[in-house]
């Protein structure tokens, strides 16, 4: 291989400045398809899977040109954040209606956070639709809407796989300001908490798709629901994760 790598479909910014094996390539390849297969029901249908395995692809050559082993964190962990992080800012550079999606999530989550502190517990789905002013079922297709745009996910609330926390992650980054780092672990440690206030089967959705590693698919058919109705419960999650997150630390934006 020459002394530039390069994915074809990425383009330039896949370059990579020092040489770096197809053996090497190779030997990681199967992570970025384990990535690809947990994003799959994000893409659009103009997107095909090989898309994303090649944007993908672009994450680990980038993981590989910046991993830092003295920050200590484990190489998957930190390969895992740029292969799903390049294939995310592809694929909402292609959706035209993210920004509206991104809206609707950000109403829904304060509506959330509202009748939380309204209530003082879980705001229940009737109770959200009703302050909307909108039926269960139109509720259920926005939170499908954002499931399938993509606009949320756990990753991006500073929350690892294990739903406790992302020191790694933290170490893995580029993030070199210690106050930043503290910062970052006190978001893991509020949102850890978070999980734990989630309603039972939202709860139950996030430690089987973040924590068991399975599709939106297989966690239905553990939980006897449709993939949309896991899909429905898995961004409801979310929101009220975001919004006890922005609260928690009193931001209008996180």
């Amino acid at each position: 291989m020459s002394a530039t790598t390069q994915v074809a479909g990425y383009g330039n910014a896949a370059a990579v400045a020092m040489p770096i094996s197809d053996d090497t390539v190779r030997k990681h390849l199967p992570l970025v398809r384990r990535v690809v297969r947990r994003l799959t029901h994000r893409k659009p249908p103009s997107v095909e899977d090989s898309e994303l395995v090649s944007w993908g692809l672009g994450g680990l050559l980038d993981a590989l040109q910046r991993f830092d082993p003295s920050k200590s964190a484990a190489f998957e962990t930190y390969a895992q954040v740029r292969i799903r992080g390049a294939i995310l800012d592809r694929l909402r550079g292609q959706d035209t209606t993210a920004r509206s999606t991104r809206d609707k999530a950000k109403l829904l989550e304060k509506t959330y956070q509202l009748l939380e502190m309204r209530h003082g517990r879980a705001a229940t789905e009737e109770e959200v639709a009703e302050e909307l002013g909108k039926s269960l079922p139109e509720l259920h297709a926005i939170l499908g809407e954002i499931g399938r745009v993509g606009v949320l996910s756990l990753e991006d609330l500073s929350m690892g796989r294990d739903g406790q926390g992302t020191g790694e992650e933290v170490l893995a980054s580029d993030v070199l300001d210690p106050a930043d780092a503290v910062l970052e672990r006190e978001r893991v440690a509020i949102l850890a908490k978070a999980v734990d206030r989630l309603p039972q089967k939202e709860r139950t959705v996030v430690a089987l798709y973040y924590h068991e590693g399975i599709t939106m698919r297989e966690v239905g058919e553990v939980l006897d629901l449709t993939e949309s109705r896991v899909s429905q419960l898995h961004s409801q999650a979310l929101l009220r994760l975001r919004g006890f997150l922005r609260g928690a630390l009193g931001r209008g934006d996180t």
